[in-house]
């Protein structure tokens, strides 16, 4: 008999009100961005306030300039993430609707997309203010571990981007599969929890190897080799964990072009690589690119 364990059920909206026929909720998956913005400001001010950690025993900002950079942060996360995921997965349906790209509320983020919003909003920020942007990076190397952590489990409270069918034990029976032949409820339809997956490797190991390194090691005095360890970090989970989550259905063969190629898609035996894998193949070639410039300038310094 296959075993498998029930979804818990939990309710997305956490409260909801209705006010004059508009309905004002507070969901799960906003709350998990709003304390991984607001841990990751605490964690990094934690590393500012330790001077030793830096080279000459000085931060690079203030606590002032990491306070303005949550805001700038928060606004390249959302337009990042919003376009990322209208770019890269919509299959060109805003060209059709270009309304869709700010109705945020609809659902529809994309991780890559709104770690190039930072990104680019942190090299604006560090040039205006004259910070050193590698330094800069490192400091938000160390706190996103803390927000994936978060925005993982709210994907597992939606019951949403679920894994691949499983035998194993720890399988879930998520609600609303769309190719489960039976009840939801029957062990057959169990699928990889890839989310709790995800949330281990992207959260927790991730963030406990650059606390490690950034506090045990030294690393911070190194910069950018920390936001090289995590770029790296980050991509090779997240290609890991690609094995075991649903594919994308916008890119099966059967949709998309490229299909025929890289076998894209949420077929049970695809062996080639999701949009996610071709995503992060680029991460980790720069994660290293970046440890290796890091480490060649620390040496000539």
């Amino acid at each position: 008999m296959i075993a498998a364990l029930p979804f818990p059920n939990i309710d997305p909206v956490l409260w909801s009100v209705d006010i004059g026929g508009f309905t004002l909720a507070i969901r799960w998956y906003a709350l998990a961005y709003i304390a991984g913005f607001l841990l990751a400001w605490w964690w990094g001010n934690r590393a500012i306030r330790n001077a030793q950690l830096w080279v000459n025993d000085t931060a690079p900002m203030t606590l002032k300039h990491a306070e303005d950079f949550l805001t700038w942060a928060i606004v390249g996360v959302i337009i990042g993430g919003r376009l990322g995921w209208v770019l890269f997965y919509s299959q060109g349906a805003w060209l059709d609707d270009p309304t869709m790209i700010y109705k945020v509320w609809e659902g529809g983020m994309s991780f890559h997309g709104g770690f190039l919003g930072v990104v680019v909003v942190a090299i604006l920020f560090a040039r205006k203010y004259k910070i050193p942007v590698l330094s800069l990076a490192d400091i938000l190397a160390l706190g996103v571990p803390i927000g994936l952590g978060l925005g993982r489990l709210a994907n597992f409270i939606n019951a949403e981007l679920w894994g691949k069918p499983t035998t194993a034990p720890w399988g879930v029976v998520f609600p609303n599969t769309p190719d489960c032949p039976l009840t939801w409820l029957d062990p057959v339809c169990a699928r990889h929890p890839s989310q709790l997956y995800e949330a281990i490797l992207e959260g927790i190991v991730l963030f406990a190897l650059l606390a490690y390194l950034a506090y045990r090691r030294g690393w911070l005095k190194t910069p950018g080799a920390l936001a090289g360890v995590f770029f790296m970090g980050y991509g090779a989970a997240r290609f890991f964990v690609e094995f075991f989550r649903q594919g994308d259905a916008q890119f099966t063969s059967a949709t998309n072009p490229w299909g025929h190629i890289l076998r894209l898609g949420q077929e049970v035996d695809s062996i080639g690589f999701t949009m996610g894998q071709l995503l992060s193949l680029p991460m980790i070639a720069v994660g290293l690119l970046l440890l290796i410039y890091a480490r060649r300038t620390s040496s000539t310094t």
